[in-house]
């Protein structure tokens, strides 16, 4: 029964596909050096990310932070709705905790 739960509560965990975590990897890295420490604080911080938001969530969040940049209406909706700022919400909460254990 112990096995059971832990093998689901990993698959939650690791509900991330291994591209979009490498992708993170990779802007972070961009963003912070391309170095060893850095690649080491980044996959911490992905995995950080994924142990507090679900995969879905993320893409959302990431869609919404893509998105509002579009200019017109089509990037207006996602700036101004709650759904999507609440999506956002959760990601920069999740980064901030991963900024705090990794960095």
């Amino acid at each position: 029964m112990a096995a059971t739960a832990a093998l689901a509560y990993a698959k939650d965990v690791n509900d991330y596909p291994t591209s979009a975590r490498a992708e993170y990897v990779y802007g972070c890295m961009k963003a912070n050096g391309e170095t060893r420490q850095a690649i080491d604080q980044c996959s911490c911080s992905i995995d950080v990310i994924a142990s507090l938001l679900p995969y879905d969530r993320y893409v959302t969040a990431e869609t919404v932070l893509s998105m509002s940049q579009v200019r017109g209406n089509l990037g207006g909706e996602f700036r101004s709705s709650e759904q999507a700022a609440s999506a956002v919400g959760d990601l920069r909460r999740a980064q901030a905790e991963a900024e705090v254990r990794c960095f």
